[in-house]
């Protein structure tokens, strides 16, 4: 039998921090089923979905990671946060979806994410990855998004295009294959 836990690393930015979390995992016996890691502001973030092949006490594991971790230097110190997945967080979303590209940018200002996140909670949308950065006093916000199959496209980005006017932003959603397929190409021509 397989444990799944989901692990959270964070930490002021600096080399090894994956190769000392993903050397734990291997040491436990387990394997890396999905992560997802990025720096913000100099901070790295982590998260990973990761099965062992028998139960470990979540703080042993956070132990062992904080502890390879910080062997490297003793300026840095990770944060870490386990926990074992329940049964019911495997579970799909209710009713088909499908997934979409949302990008947002404009001038920035306080509330954008407040106010996007709570829209699109309201429709029962949920975020599955979102990214947004302020440029030269401009905000960008990227997210994809499952939207419920029950939502007609064009009255969603109708309303998504009157929350852009309230705020003063550029609002697009594509579905995720148009939004991948318009950038490779994009990629392939500029490249």
């Amino acid at each position: 039998m397989a444990y799944q836990y989901v692990l959270n690393v964070m930490s002021d930015d600096h080399p090894g921090i994956v190769a000392a979390v993903s050397s734990v995992i291997e040491s436990l016996g387990g394997g890396i089923n999905s992560c997802s890691q990025t720096v913000l502001g100099g901070y790295f973030t982590l998260i990973m979905i990761v099965t062992l092949p028998e139960v470990v006490a979540e703080e042993q594991i956070a132990e062992k990671i904080q502890t390879l971790g910080n062997t490297n230097s003793t300026s840095h110190h990770l944060q870490v946060l386990v926990r074992q997945v329940e049964n019911h967080a495997n579970a799909s979303p209710k009713g088909p979806y499908g997934k979409f590209v949302i990008t947002a940018f404009g001038q920035d200002q306080p509330g954008i994410v407040r106010r996007f996140s709570e829209f699109l909670a309201g429709k029962d949308i949920n975020i599955v990855d979102l990214f947004g950065e302020v440029r030269d006093g401009q905000f960008v916000l990227i997210g994809q998004l499952e939207v419920p199959d029950r939502w007609d496209v064009r009255m969603f980005q109708a309303d998504l295009d009157e929350i852009g006017q309230e705020l003063h932003f550029t609002v697009r959603l594509q579905h995720e294959n148009i939004f991948v397929a318009t950038n490779q190409l994009r990629m392939r021509i500029g490249g």
